[in-house]
């Protein structure tokens, strides 16, 4: 059950902060289509590169104690977040690197790292999840489907809820820590299981 809610909430984190990034970034390099062309090629790229880094580290070196590192990274970076953004979004538009280059390095320098920690995620679980050979397909598939799921979620919330309560800075903050408590629960699992 951990791992199908750890997925979900990755799943979460990560269409939250792509509706936020727009957010994020607009004020400084506009709300054009090379904004938002920028913003899903970063998470996209960054996804890729976690999914593939993910699943060779988890056959490897499966064990629910990398799972809560992986876990504590993103959170890290999702909770500093509100400390370096707005320097790195005033700097790079003091560069004037235009509408293309702007937004697309910026969207980069902020969200390629957290994505590829995330997309690192479901791969690992993945492996941590499956007993048999002969049913890991049927494991990535509801994993994969249960973090879609999560995408689903928090792009509605993140949308239609949190942005109007809440400031963006807040929301990025609280995915953090989020994060941040499966990656405390991840280790206490790794505890547990390694002392029976």
């Amino acid at each position: 059950m951990f791992l199908y809610l750890t997925v979900f909430i990755t799943g979460l984190s990560i269409m939250s902060s792509e509706i936020l990034a727009s957010r994020i970034l607009a004020p400084h390099f506009g709300n054009t289509v090379f904004l938002w062309g920028s913003i899903i090629s970063t998470f996209l790229t960054g996804l890729a590169l976690g999914y593939y880094i993910g699943g060779i580290i988890a056959d490897k070196r499966p064990s629910y104690r990398i799972l809560s590192a992986i876990l504590l990274l993103s959170a890290f970076l999702f909770l500093l977040f509100p400390v370096y953004s707005k320097a790195i979004n005033n700097a790079i538009f003091d560069l004037n690197l235009g509408l293309k280059r702007g937004p697309l390095l910026a969207s980069m320098s902020q969200f390629l790292l957290p994505m590829i920690f995330l997309g690192m995620i479901t791969p690992y679980s993945v492996k941590l999840k499956t007993k048999r050979l002969s049913v890991v397909g049927s494991t990535a598939g509801r994993l994969y489907a249960v973090s879609s799921i999560g995408s689903i979620t928090g792009t509605l919330v993140t949308t239609f809820y949190l942005i109007l309560l809440a400031g963006i800075q807040l929301i990025i903050f609280l995915n953090g820590l989020v994060l941040l408590v499966l990656s405390v629960a991840a280790y206490l699992f790794h505890t547990y299981r390694a002392s029976r």
